[in-house]
């Protein structure tokens, strides 16, 4: 049965307009990304053997395009939709950052580098630049590919935060493996940025590394 034959009260699109999107379970939400069906399956009855092929969500929305785009029912057009979708969601998540909000805890901090930065298929540098009462003045991703010394130019870090009339930073860096143990090399290059910054008379609050789990932070974790 097509999803337009049914009751209204149950229709996926319907139910989030009057009850709200945390209303709708994964697949729900999907069908309605979708739109449509295949033939013999409706958007949510598609939505359903997707969600159990990828593994549930996170399979699906960080699936290569070739990959999404091998499924019966998807193509290049909803792999761009959903692209779109996703940066849309990172932007809203940045702009949140950049209203003068203080930071309250590391824990929130925590839970916003992982949606920002866990899913990446590189590596990503990104700073958090604080003003002296730690509001946040920005979150700029700064450097990508392989993370080192090399790569994080100390110089254009230091350089942003006079820009922005910066007093404190804190810096996050993503393991695309998955695997958020500090490396050696993350915490001689955390050394060399603070040792860089506190010449300008700016704090390093900490480095988080993010992976699969919990994000971790170099200085709750001995420090570096």
């Amino acid at each position: 049965m097509a999803i337009s034959d049914w009751p209204e009260a149950e229709r996926p699109r319907e139910r989030l307009l009057t009850k709200g999107a945390e209303s709708l379970s994964d697949a729900e939400l999907l069908a309605i990304f979708l739109r449509v069906g295949v033939r013999g399956k409706s958007a949510v009855e598609l939505a359903r053997d997707l969600l159990q092929r990828f593994g549930g969500l996170r399979g699906l929305l960080t699936a290569s395009q070739e990959t999404f785009c091998r499924e019966h029912g998807l193509g290049s057009a909803k792999f761009a939709q959903l692209q779109a979708v996703l940066e849309m969601a990172r932007r809203h998540l940045a702009e949140s950052w950049q209203r003068g909000e203080t930071l309250e805890s590391p824990r929130r901090v925590a839970e916003y580098l992982r949606v920002s930065l866990r899913d990446r298929a590189r590596e990503v540098f990104a700073v958090l630049f604080l003003d002296q009462r730690h509001r946040v003045l920005r979150f700029e991703e700064m450097f990508q590919g392989t993370i080192d010394s090399a790569t994080v130019h100390v110089r254009e870090i230091a350089k942003r935060a006079l820009e922005l009339n910066a007093a404190a930073l804190i810096v996050a860096h993503n393991h695309p493996s998955g695997v958020a143990e500090p490396s050696t090399a993350d915490r001689q290059l955390t050394r060399r940025l603070e040792d860089a910054l506190r010449l300008l008379e700016l704090r390093l609050l900490d480095h988080f590394i993010v992976g699969d789990g919990e994000p971790v932070s170099l200085r709750e974790a001995g420090g570096w």
